[in-house]
């Protein structure tokens, strides 16, 4: 039976547990206005910043660079805080390293095959950074830009604004696209993001967050105990390159039914031809909701060990689970533990991969006078 979390926390914050992450003590709601300090310079001298967020007993730290969750962290249910975001310690290793860690991602999240598409009867070249395929807004995507911050209170939350344009032609995609994406830390420690863009001119947009998550800790051990529930009845078969096929496949009677709880590891190392192909699960789920007005039920996640719980809500009609399978242990955390195959995973709200080139997907098409707008909710619990 899940506690609940204020409880705990109160809890902990009266019995003086320590924090295992931060060496402080985990205490009761409160929101504390968002620090600002430097995090470094890249190569150019540009600085990076790193922002402190507090509040509902979850702390989250951004950077400036790639609009990066460096950490976020919850407690468990003893109230003890880990870390349950993988990342780095410096701003070299994710300009140098980063399998997108943490990091906000577009202009088009996830994967269009060969990097083209048409629009309006005009054919696109993307870059291409995956074999043949353009990933994640290319070679130098949203994750890898220098975003400005400006922090805000309001009420009882307390979030940052992170603003962005990308100019027309950047990465070969149309349009100066103007970017806003704001995080925002509830009172009852959630955790909010809105994404907001405008255009200039026709293009395709589908912006997402690439958290690495391990609810027993960052740099833990592997999550194939973590036990997954996905509100999607079918998902998208891809080929050789991630590619979807166009298929909309159920889920039922095949290692991709996740639509009751079960634990990942269980069904990962089964022969399947596209467990095969990914080397595990990494793949868009078509939520059975759709497109909704309002963020609905998307995915649960728990961790048995630490009790801790995530549960995300969102408006968009797809989630890309991806199981960690390409990190391989030459990547080091800030714990001084490697990140291994598994170890951690990403649940990526979304439109689905190669939109742009399957008609029967839905649309990922911005115009002049219209405002993209998509809003994914992390509720926290132990």
């Amino acid at each position: 039976m899940e506690l609940n979390r204020r409880t705990v926390i109160a809890g902990a914050a009266a019995a003086g547990i320590a924090a295992t992450t931060l060496g402080g003590t985990a205490h009761a709601t409160g929101g504390r206005k968002p620090v600002k300090t430097l995090f470094g310079k890249l190569a150019d001298g540009t600085k990076v910043y790193s922002w402190s967020l507090e509040n509902g007993g979850t702390r989250l730290k951004v950077l400036s660079y790639g609009g990066i969750v460096q950490s976020l962290e919850i407690p468990d249910r003893r109230g003890h805080y880990a870390n349950v975001s993988a990342g780095f310690a410096t701003l070299e290793d994710y300009v140098a390293k980063s399998p997108y860690f943490g990091a906000l991602i577009g202009r088009y999240g996830n994967r269009i095959g060969k990097g083209k598409f048409t629009l309006d009867g005009k054919d696109y070249q993307l870059s291409v950074n995956d074999g043949e395929q353009s990933l994640h807004g290319g070679a130098k995507g949203f994750d890898k830009r220098v975003w400005d911050v400006e922090p805000f209170t309001k009420g009882t939350d307390v979030g940052l604004h992170l603003y962005y344009t990308s100019v027309d032609g950047e990465m070969g995609y149309p349009g100066t696209l103007k970017a806003k994406v704001t995080y925002t830390l509830t009172r009852q420690g959630d955790w909010r993001i809105d994404y907001e863009a405008t255009t200039d001119k026709a293009t395709v947009v589908n912006l997402t967050s690439h958290v690495y998550w391990n609810l027993a800790g960052a740099g833990s051990g592997t999550i194939e105990d973590h036990e997954l529930q996905i509100a999607g009845s079918r998902f998208t078969p891809t080929d050789a390159g991630l590619i979807p096929t166009g298929e909309l496949a159920k889920v039922a009677g095949t290692p991709f039914d996740f639509t009751r709880a079960k634990p990942i590891g269980r069904d990962i190392r089964v022969s399947h031809p596209q467990l095969v192909t990914a080397k595990g699960f990494d793949h868009n789920w078509v939520l059975d909701k759709g497109i909704t007005a309002r963020p609905e039920h998307a995915a649960t996640l728990r961790d048995p060990s630490s009790g801790r719980t995530l549960k995300i809500a969102t408006n968009e009609p797809g989630l890309q689970f991806y199981s960690g399978n390409f990190l391989d242990g030459t990547l080091t955390g800030p714990s001084g533990r490697t990140y291994r195959q598994g170890d951690a995973l990403c649940l990526e709200t979304q439109h689905f991969p190669d939109s742009p080139n399957k008609p029967k997907f839905p649309s990922t098409v911005l115009r002049p006078g219209q405002t993209y707008r998509t809003t994914t909710i992390h509720t926290f619990g132990c």
